[in-house]
């Protein structure tokens, strides 16, 4: 019998010991940066010429690893041999395959700080966003593992009399499971370990600058004992690869968190029927947001203030759940705009290596420059209040930026940025705040501040996102407590972490018996 799932408990970087502790997981991955890793294909170690170069976004002559890349003749191996494995797997029960799982957490768990290291450096994380990282990982490996449990023997259904009926799962086959690189520990795990421990195999391909961290992943599967071929890691370039995965007959799942451009390809062309194809092609996919926090007249401005500060900056908003925008009340507008102002000033910016720093740098020189370029647009649509600058010289940073004064249907009110930019509207009523919250193609996450009982009911009903959260920020969902997936143009609405997200990894099947 196992305990109750509970959610991995965050370091407490207040403790100087906890402090101590990881500043020298901090310097143990140093000395191995730069180090060599392989494909895994049916539990063989393949060093190929190519490589994806791992680079620190804090300094981009520091290299973290570099990871063989497979081609097109690799992933047909891999998908020969993860159905090879799939003969096996799907058979083995499903408490073997959670105490896999188990056996994988207790692992990760005991390598907590090594792994969070790992994300400050290859990620560009903060020490708190990188240790909450880690901790959502082994989230989804527990809370998965017990949700199988509960899976195993199907749903109850009726029989009559002499007959006796049942309802089970059975797993789908060969999952393609592609993860981002903003959440590279905790996405990647729970889009991996959710087919694995439904007896689905998978083939892994990490996010291009992050594919450390899934290497490092991999092998602690393995260790717990993950057979050949159940798991293979298969790191490359989308534009070699990508195509391949969706297309392949073989691919009964695609398990995709990334850019609405990505995610809608992936959707339609895992539509088309493939020579030798049998089945449909499941598709779960996460798309991203747009996200808005809305601030009422009735609202407590500091709770506001730090709500908007935590979603816009957390990570140098780099998140899907990112608070990008905040639609403020007249009468309250120009009170928590200064709060913000404020605040987001205050923020140090550097090197995450450094406890002190609150926010690192952006990704790579794309997102540098796709930020950047937001930036002008914005000094061209509303008033610039704070940030602005940047600085890829050494790092991709980019200070926390503020704008005010934007039209609803600005393109920094309406599109994507994924970078530390919020942008300020007014609204003339509660009822059209949450109009312009409503208003882009996205339903991810907002936020409602206010003391109103009646507006926050209000909200529930109209404030169309798949996560609402009221007098907090709207970021930093706990798996198992906030299942995480948006409406409209953000994604199928998954709910990770949640207890629909297993079956949709499985087939039911019913089977009926006469007596």
């Amino acid at each position: 019998m196992y305990t109750a799932y509970r959610h991995e408990p965050f370091t407490d970087f207040t403790d100087e010991k906890n402090r101590k502790e990881f500043a020298e997981a901090i310097k143990e991955v140093e000395k191995n940066l730069g180090q060599d890793y392989p494909l895994i294909i049916g539990g063989e170690r393949i060093i190929t010429g190519e490589k994806l170069v791992s680079i620190n976004p804090a300094n981009k002559k520091e290299v973290v690893g570099r990871v063989s890349k497979a081609n097109p003749a690799l992933i047909n191996q891999a998908f020969d041999a993860a159905s090879e494995a799939f003969h096996s797997w799907r058979t083995t029960s499903a408490d073997a395959r959670a105490e896999v799982m188990f056996r994988a957490a207790a692992k990760m768990r005991r390598r907590k700080h090594e792994l969070s290291a790992t994300l400050v450096k290859e990620g560009g994380k903060p020490w708190k966003e990188a240790d909450a990282d880690v901790a959502e990982a082994i989230d989804f490996v527990e809370y998965y593992a017990r949700q199988m449990l509960e899976l195993k023997n199907g749903k109850a259904i009726n029989s009559r009399e002499g007959e006796y009926n049942q309802y089970v799962y059975q797993p789908l086959g060969v999952a393609v499971t592609i993860p981002p690189w903003n959440f590279a520990c905790a996405i990647m795990v729970g889009t991996t370990v959710a087919p694995l421990v439904t007896g689905n195999t998978v083939l892994l391909k990490p996010a291009e600058p992050t594919p450390v961290i899934a290497a490092k992943f991999v092998d602690i599967l393995i260790e717990s004992g993950v057979p050949d071929g159940v798991i293979n890691f298969v790191p490359g370039e989308p534009e070699e690869i990508g195509d391949h995965l969706v297309d392949h007959p073989k691919t009964a799942l695609i398990s995709f968190t990334g850019s609405r451009a990505t995610g809608t390809r992936i959707y339609k062309k895992a539509a088309e029927i493939q020579e030798g194809q049998q089945h449909l092609k499941r598709v779960i996919v996460e798309m991203g947001g747009k996200d808005t926090i809305v601030v009422d007249s009735e609202a407590d401005l500091d709770t506001a203030a730090e709500a908007i500060i935590a979603s816009a900056y957390g990570f140098s908003g780099q998140k899907c759940s990112a608070g990008s925008r905040v639609v403020a009340h007249q009468d309250v507008y120009d009170e928590v705009l200064s709060k913000v102002e404020k605040q987001a000033k205050a923020l140090s910016v550097g090197d995450p290596t450094s406890y002190d720093n609150y926010m690192g740098p952006v990704v790579n020189q794309k997102a540098f420059d796709k930020i950047t370029g937001y930036i002008d647009i914005g000094k061209q649509e509303g008033r610039l209040v704070a940030g602005g600058k940047s600085d890829d010289s050494k790092g991709y940073f980019i200070d926390p930026t503020v704008f005010a004064d934007l039209d609803p249907k600005a393109r920094i009110m309406q599109e994507e940025i994924f970078g530390p930019v919020v942008a300020f509207t007014k609204a003339s009523s509660y009822e059209e705040a949450i109009d312009i919250a409503n208003n882009t193609e996205y339903g991810l996450t907002g936020a409602v501040i206010s003391n109103n009982i009646d507006r926050l009911e209000y909200a529930k009903l109209h404030f169309h996102v798949g996560n609402l959260y009221f007098n907090r920020n709207c970021t930093g969902a706990i798996v198992g407590y906030h299942p995480f997936g948006g409406f409209k143009m953000s994604g199928t609405d998954a709910k990770a972490g949640g207890p629909d997200y297993l079956i949709q990894h499985l087939h039911p099947k019913t089977i009926s018996q006469m007596l």
